[in-house]
């Protein structure tokens, strides 16, 4: 029993009151059930977010205001300002515009008349933590290729932070990036998005609100690795054969939970919804739930002073940490990010999304997106491409310089990536490499949109793009401040901003990030 049955006086007041009051309680209750619905999470949403709870934060350290003016201020979103500024304050974009501004407060100038401000760079294929340098075998701890699909390995698990990769992608203004387990895999496991700053541990470069990815393969490798052991799969058949079973798996998976849902919130002996939903997010027991005076009044004293059976509801499905993530992408809430080079593999896992109701967010490699440009383009379909990495294996033949030109052009999202240890720390002049291309080849491409393939077209793929990405008043202040032009192969970065903070400068010594690099300057 929670609570005795109140007295006729009590009941008596109880109707008083609430008749004089009626209309905004009645309207207040209806708005906070309905925001109770929607924002409650279901039984399998609660176990997922118990698996990223963190135990290291990011150091808690306060972004200081500062204003930053240039030659030139290119916002990947808008117009370019010649010269032009940003104000940052508390870590964040306060305002960017053209001219000079006033500086009545004496804030901290970053000046640079000659250079250049952009986004910060945001790769969205990168290795690093999971294959760091220096190589060894033992920090190979990219693909877990014990089994063609592994959807519940995370890539977070293996990174390193120590890899001394972080800081010279750093020094190159990448300051966000997708770490990735690598291609062996039909599906190879979650992807993890990070925030370029040190930390002990992985969990902390997280990068903050970023949604869960997840990296799928088709094409020769899945086939070479398991077909090279005598197992399956060992053709392209055998590889989508293994992709759709895992998703009919997956949605069984994801019914057998949702049914249980339901059956929790429909039990006759259940408390009502409304109120079922404000224990859950009060973290009680039902018997632990003291009713309010509203409660009553809108369900009546029965609701809450009848016997709750403990043992009404049934024991909740068990975890499957592989289905799981395929749960999630069939949710919507996990990014599928695949691994594809041909034009007609691509076209199969498409086929695969529509059959089970998900959406591809990002091509990787696929040297052959031309060629489906207008897919891609309808359906709304990143690539992300390097600029002109070609004929390595067969299924790489097809590859072109002009590929994100060409996408971008027919409307589509063109992202350069960089897969390397060594391209990540020039992700600029890729882009340059890929943007010239086009203008060989006659396309009619400003300069706004090639710098959108390494800053806000990457972070609409990793699902950021309402953080980063551009230079817009609110957003995160991840900036670079070029001592040139971005494009040109004789600038640098000279200032990297992470959140406001400054964390590169190469006008001074830096920090070691890794401690494998600790000693070593006194030897260079």
């Amino acid at each position: 029993m929670m609570s005795t049955t109140l007295s006729s006086a009590a009941r008596l007041l109880q109707w008083s009151l609430a008749l004089a009051f009626l209309l905004p309680v009645g309207f207040a209750q209806a708005a906070e059930s309905d925001e109770d619905e929607a924002d409650s999470p279901s039984p399998l949403q609660q176990e997922e977010t118990r698996a990223t709870r963190a135990i290291e934060l990011p150091p808690a350290t306060q972004a200081p205001l500062l204003i930053l003016t240039a030659g030139r201020v290119m916002t990947a979103e808008g117009p370019t300002h010649t010269p032009g500024y940003v104000i940052v304050r508390n870590g964040r974009i306060d305002s960017v515009g053209a001219g000079t501004p006033e500086n009545p407060d004496n804030l901290p100038l970053y000046d640079f008349p000659d250079g250049t401000i952009t986004p910060g760079l945001i790769d969205t294929h990168s290795h690093l933590g999971v294959y760091p340098s220096p190589w060894a075998r033992a920090h190979s701890d990219g693909n877990e290729a014990t089994s063609p699909t592994t959807p519940g390995v995370w890539a977070e698990h293996s990174v390193w932070p120590q890899d001394p990769g972080f800081q010279r992608a750093l020094a190159g203004g990448v300051t966000a990036m997708q770490i990735l387990p690598g291609s062996a895999n039909l599906i190879g496991g979650r992807g993890v998005v990070i925030q370029n700053v040190p930390t002990r541990g992985s969990r902390a470069m997280r990068f903050p609100g970023a949604p869960e990815t997840v990296k799928m393969a088709c094409g020769e490798n899945p086939k070479r690795v398991y077909g090279g052991k005598g197992g399956a799969p060992s053709t392209r058949m055998g590889n989508l054969r293994g992709q759709r079973q895992a998703f009919l798996d997956a949605e069984a998976y994801l019914r057998t939970w949702e049914n249980y849902d339901e059956t929790r919130r429909e039990d006759a002996d259940a408390l009502p919804d409304a109120i079922q939903r404000k224990i859950e997010r009060k973290g009680l027991d039902a018997d632990d739930y003291t009713p309010s005076f509203w409660d009553r009044f809108r369900f009546g004293d029965s609701v809450f002073d009848g016997d709750q059976d403990d043992d009404s509801g049934e024991d909740p499905p068990a975890r499957d940490l592989n289905l799981e993530t395929l749960a999630g992408v069939l949710r919507g809430d996990v990014l599928p990010q695949i691994h594809c080079y041909r034009a007609d593999d691509m076209l199969s896992m498409l086929q695969v999304a529509d059959e089970f109701g998900w959406q591809v967010r990002s091509f990787h490699h696929a040297l052959e997106a031309y060629k489906i440009r207008d897919i891609l383009a309808e359906r709304g379909v990143a690539a992300s491409t390097w600029a002109d990495w070609w004929g390595f294996k067969m299924e790489a033949y097809d590859g072109i310089p002009t590929n994100a030109a060409l996408l971008a052009d027919a409307g589509g999202r063109a992202i350069i990536h960089s897969d390397s240890a060594m391209d990540i720390q020039r992700l600029n002049q890729e882009v340059a490499k890929a943007y010239h291309s086009g203008l060989q080849a006659g396309l009619d491409l400003p300069e706004e949109e090639a710098l959108r393939w390494i800053t806000a077209n990457p972070a609409w793929a990793l699902g950021i793009d309402d953080q980063t990405g551009t230079i817009a008043a609110g957003k995160r202040a991840d900036l670079v401040v070029w001592d040139g032009h971005p494009f040109s192969v004789y600038s640098r970065a000279h200032w990297v901003f992470v959140e406001g903070r400054l964390r590169w400068d190469a006008g001074r010594t830096p920090s070691v990030w890794s401690d494998f690099e600790v000693g070593q300057e006194r030897a260079q």
